[in-house]
């Protein structure tokens, strides 16, 4: 699916299409617009696309390949950031990541979405609010508006996996959870992996737009994403730390307590074969097939034997029970 939002004066125009010739033809070179392009994987398609834009026909590969996460520094016709995002949308009980690449040129940004990103469609939502001017928008602040609503969605995300947490402590502290309590949080510590590239590909984005000079943004743009989204970057790693380690040490202590479970059963099982060892050889001892055992012709043998076998079984458990072994 392709839209096409072109920014007017004091409104967004809205075009949604497949057919890549329509929305070329909808596309004013005076205007600024942003060409999303979602679950669009036909090559040809794209060829057109960065074709009509003037870009390196190389890019029609990066964009199908996925290249590595950040910014392409080699060729010089756009910025071209390839991007990993971890949503708080669940699937198979693992957070999902929305991948895909952001081109930026001088009065244009194209998304290529593998699949729907609904940060972008929350950005659209605040940019149709009355209250928002677009009249001077232009493409490089459009593009720190997208980075600042990545950095809203960690927010976000990272408050609900304190809450998870919370929960899961819970459990854990309790000596309540089972190995599923386990995977949980194993699960939920190998699906924020993804959040480690993301967060480097953006801090290499603010270094480089310090030290470097980007023609596809504007200084002001610059001081804006350093001012604005290097403290934010900064605690937002910090926390992210933190759930990790947090994260290990739940599924440390919850290890433990399985251990523990396993050893308190295994030791049960002992007891038990223990109590039951006695009886057992009292039996294997009147079970043998031997003549002269005087016991054998006694009236009284046999009852006499059950209730030896019980005493020793009740005083077993008693003595097992006062040392709390049971």
């Amino acid at each position: 699916m392709l839209i096409l939002l072109t920014f007017a004066k004091n409104h967004i125009d809205s075009f949604t299409t497949w057919d890549v010739e329509a929305v070329l033809k909808k596309i004013n070179g005076s205007q600024n617009i942003w060409l999303r392009c979602i679950h669009f994987r036909d090559r040809t398609g794209i060829a057109k696309i960065i074709k009509h834009f003037e870009l390196n026909p190389s890019r029609v590969n990066m964009i199908f390949n996925f290249s590595p996460v950040g910014i392409d520094q080699d060729i010089e016709d756009c910025l071209f950031n390839s991007y990993e995002i971890l949503t708080h949308e669940m699937k198979n009980q693992e957070f999902e990541v929305a991948r895909g690449s952001i081109v930026v040129g001088s009065n244009f940004l194209i998304t290529f979405e593998i699949a729907e990103v609904k940060i972008f469609n929350l950005l659209i939502a605040k940019l149709h609010k009355p209250n928002i001017d677009i009249t001077h928008l232009r493409i490089d602040y459009l593009f720190y508006l997208i980075f600042k609503e990545i950095l809203i969605n960690y927010h976000t995300l990272f408050d609900y996996i304190s809450r998870q947490l919370d929960d899961l402590e819970d459990e854990v502290l309790e000596n309540s959870g089972d190995e599923l309590t386990y995977q949980k949080i194993a699960t939920m510590r190998q699906s924020t992996r993804f959040v480690r590239r993301n967060f480097q590909s953006i801090k290499s984005l603010l270094t480089m737009m310090h030290d470097e000079d980007f023609q596809w943004l504007s200084k002001s743009i610059k001081e804006l994403f350093h001012e604005e989204l290097t403290h934010q970057v900064d605690n937002l790693w910090q926390e992210y730390q933190g759930l990790r380690a947090w994260m290990s040490e739940l599924m440390e202590i919850q290890r433990d307590n399985i251990a523990s479970k396993t050893s308190e059963r295994i030791n049960r099982l002992t007891i038990l074969s223990s109590i039951f060892l006695p009886i057992t050889f009292i039996a294997g001892l009147y079970g043998m097939n031997f003549k002269y055992m005087p016991e054998l012709e006694q009236p009284w043998a046999y009852p006499s034997v059950l209730i030896v076998m019980g005493f020793i079984v009740i005083g077993s458990i008693l003595y097992a029970k006062r040392q709390r072994w049971l």
